[in-house]
């Protein structure tokens, strides 16, 4: 899509160049008074915005019902992670080996999430402070994290690794360094770091992470 978007932005910008200097102001040529009354001038604007309409309204007919089955009928769960925001970190609290939060073995981390791959991981996301954006790239996964709020968000990692997290809200000075990763693990290592013992993750990279 940037691929797309690009030549669309770099052909307006070298249509809109070529139309400055073709039809600039030049000596002995008076500029011309066109004051857009005429159906014919009316056009120009019209057309245009009726196509984009219609654009938008494919898009709507199609997003809809997607939305609606992502953010508002959630899969039942495997596992419900609890994210909070506060600058510059992300407070992350994980079940136990229980699998229930608000116990006594429930384990914290900092700016690392675990999950077992291939479960409905629900996350429950609320910020301290200022308005926070909890984004993970490779999972396509991005919702807005807002004081005095609880929201509902869910994913389903279906390979192993190590992902990038991100802060995708300007949230102070040190909203660049807010980050972190996730580490989507096979239900054996999950249950090894469950019970405090040594795992290594796979990095899965790629320029869309970073």
């Amino acid at each position: 899509i940037y691929y797309i978007v690009g030549a669309w932005f770099l052909a307006a910008e070298l249509f809109l160049f070529f139309c400055v200097f073709a039809f600039g102001r030049r000596k002995g040529r008076k500029a011309g008074y066109l004051p857009g009354h005429s159906w014919k001038a009316m056009s120009w604007v019209l057309v245009p915005a009726v196509v984009i309409l219609g654009f938008d309204l494919a898009i709507d007919h199609q997003q809809v019902p997607m939305w609606r089955a992502i953010k508002e009928k959630l899969p039942p769960a495997d596992q419900t992670v609890t994210v909070k925001g506060k600058q510059f970190v992300w407070d992350i609290t994980h079940p136990g080996a229980d699998g229930k939060l608000g116990t006594e073995d429930d384990k914290q981390t900092m700016n690392q999430l675990y999950v077992p791959v291939d479960k409905v991981i629900h996350l429950n996301l609320e910020a301290e402070d200022v308005i926070h954006s909890f984004f993970i790239p490779n999972l396509r996964f991005k919702q807005d994290v807002v004081p005095g709020r609880s929201i509902k968000g869910w994913f389903k990692a279906v390979k192993t690794g190590q992902y990038k997290i991100s802060c995708a809200e300007l949230c102070g000075v040190g909203h660049g360094n807010m980050g972190g990763w996730i580490h989507v693990l096979s239900e054996q290592d999950y249950q090894k770091w469950l019970r405090g013992e040594e795992i290594t993750t796979t990095s899965r990279l790629d320029k869309d992470s970073l």
